[in-house]
């Protein structure tokens, strides 16, 4: 310990020399990065221009995550997976970053067609300069729109329009995403609930017919979710669960 301490002193000390031993012209030669941040005056309106993109862009990517959710097929993927990881009663296992990894990589596979849409013609005309910015956003809500029409149900897009009280659209495309994307939420939330339900069942049925056995053997200090876990966890291998639950999500869209 003492050997330790004397070595750390002797470290400083070498330092502490070799600072006033350096010449001070050398500090005073060597350029040294400035970084400043400043407002100034500008006579010319379109020095403005690039700040507004730059924070319209930044205010884009904090929202991204919740645009992600909100107007993807990601809300129901990780609802079920969630259910899914209930009625097993495995808590922990998969864990939250795989199950979120995996209902992003399924969402991606889901929305490619809309993604590409996207690019081909609102994003990749843009950044070409041959659309303005708003013929840019309205050619990409249309494919995004589409997509959530096909997903929601009528009661859910009637229940916001007719809250919003004002004009009914004429047609779908004339439907404000101020009413369509919170009916496309609460559908995806009715399904995805609809779909833990019947994941729920056979694991139901599981439970109680272990904690029966237990009770007619007289083992009512052991926890039936003990017995039961390895055979949730054998009936759903055995079936292939995640092979089906995949497939059913993504055929669902």
């Amino acid at each position: 310990m003492f050997n330790t301490k004397k070595k750390y002193l002797g470290y400083l000390f070498f330092f502490i020399v070799l600072v006033f031993l350096i010449p001070e012209n050398v500090f005073a030669q060597t350029a040294i990065p400035k970084v400043t941040i400043g407002v100034e005056n500008s006579k010319n309106p379109s020095d403005l221009v690039p700040t507004i993109q730059i924070i319209l862009l930044l205010t884009i990517l904090s929202l991204a995550p919740s645009i992600l959710i909100m107007m993807t097929s990601f809300t129901r993927i990780i609802v079920v997976f969630h259910f899914l990881r209930q009625s097993l009663a495995t808590h922990t296992v998969p864990s939250n970053q795989i199950l979120v990894g995996l209902a992003l990589f399924i969402t991606f596979f889901i929305m490619k067609p809309v993604i590409e849409e996207v690019n081909n013609n609102a994003l990749q005309p843009y950044l070409n300069k041959t659309i303005t910015q708003e013929q840019a956003f309205e050619a990409a809500s249309k494919p995004i729109r589409a997509f959530m029409l096909k997903q929601t149900r009528e009661n859910d897009l009637k229940l916001f329009i007719d809250l919003q009280r004002d004009n009914k659209p004429a047609s779908a495309d004339l439907i404000p995403l101020s009413s369509l994307i919170p009916a496309f939420i609460i559908s995806e939330l009715k399904t995805a609930f609809q779909i833990g339900f019947l994941l729920y069942l056979p694991m139901l049925l599981i439970d109680l017919v272990t904690g029966s056995i237990l009770l007619s053997m007289g083992m009512m200090m052991l926890p039936p979710i003990m017995i039961s876990m390895p055979f949730k966890i054998l009936l759903f291998v055995l079936v292939d669960g995640w092979y089906l639950i995949v497939e059913s999500l993504v055929k669902g869209f």
